[in-house]
């Protein structure tokens, strides 16, 4: 079968020959659970929280020492002996890939489109994964449809999405107008001990609409990667720019001081945002440029996760 994007232009629209193929740079990055080691999980990974990640097995008769907690109150009434719960480790951690590729997202000035890069983050992050033995799903959206998939091994939930990363954006259910819709619809499916990554350029992110964030931030570990063109972060030089939004043309006009000041206030006060939600959270945040080499930028950023870890080890 064609790709219609092997027919584009580099940079518009990522193919899924070059999303399969970024799986081995994917070794690269740490994906490794941070916080406080409780319990050890078969699929290499340390679990965050106690009774997190774990799944009934069975019922037996309660031992001197047993978690009072774990007490099986419906065997114990049938059986009229007292019994505890027996849990088993998941062998694998579920982690979501929430990935925008809405309006906002289909810009770019330098290398590529937003989009193509967040499709690029998403297929590392994915690989990463499922390479570790984790069970791989997420929801990809833009205002006209989406892809969702609950988490699955071996690649079975990561491929469709990246497939849907690299088809027309007309493909796939109904979409959602924001990113805060998609994330509030992600956020009623998520389990606790899971990884969820959102790659956004956050464009419509409101101090005041948050709580969808500390929904998913409250049920694991919440990685904000967020993406940008250099022209968002750098205010041009004064003059009047050409701009395309699909089949619109217009003049972005910054040959005013004032308009200049404005464009510059938009960027910065989303990334304080975003700043501030991750530390007052301690969600992690990554940044993306479009120019930017997308698997060497993640593996530093994560990496520098890793150095931290490994100094609050020691302290």
């Amino acid at each position: 079968m064609i790709d219609p994007a092997d027919n584009m232009a580099p940079g518009l629209r990522a193919t899924l020959k070059e999303l399969i193929g970024l799986r081995a740079q994917a070794r690269r990055l740490d994906l490794a659970p941070r916080g406080r080691v409780l319990a050890t999980r078969s699929g290499g990974h340390l679990s965050r929280f106690r009774g997190r990640g774990m799944e009934f097995d069975e019922s037996r008769v309660y031992q001197p020492g047993d978690d009072p907690r774990n007490m099986d109150w419906r065997v114990t009434a049938r059986a009229g002996t007292p019994h505890v719960k027996l849990f088993r480790e998941e062998r694998e951690r579920p982690v979501w890939l929430l990935v925008d590729q809405g309006p906002s997202m289909r810009f770019g000035t330098r290398v590529a489109f937003k989009s193509v890069v967040a499709a690029q983050a998403a297929a590392l992050l994915g690989w990463a994964a499922a390479d570790r033995g984790d069970r791989v799903g997420g929801l990809v959206f833009d205002e006209r449809a989406h892809l969702e998939r609950r988490p699955a091994a071996r690649g079975a939930g990561l491929l469709p999405l990246l497939d849907r990363l690299a088809a027309m954006p007309d493909t796939g259910e109904g979409g959602y107008a924001s990113l805060e819709e998609a994330g509030g619809h992600l956020a009623r499916l998520v389990r606790p001990g899971s990884l969820v990554a959102i790659v956004s350029d956050f464009f419509d992110l409101e101090a005041d609409r948050g709580r969808w964030l500390n929904q998913l931030g409250d049920r694991g570990e919440l990685l904000l990667i967020l993406v940008h063109d250099p022209l968002e972060s750098e205010v041009p030089p004064p003059g009047r720019y050409p701009v395309m939004s699909g089949v619109r043309r217009g003049v972005l006009d910054l040959t005013a001081k004032g308009a200049r000041e404005a464009y510059h206030r938009q960027f910065a006060g989303r990334l304080v945002l975003l700043e501030q939600l991750a530390r007052r959270n301690a969600f992690h945040l990554l940044k993306l440029a479009t120019t930017d080499a997308v698997g060497p930028a993640l593996a530093l950023g994560l990496g520098a996760r890793a150095v931290t870890r490994g100094r609050e080890a020691g302290r």
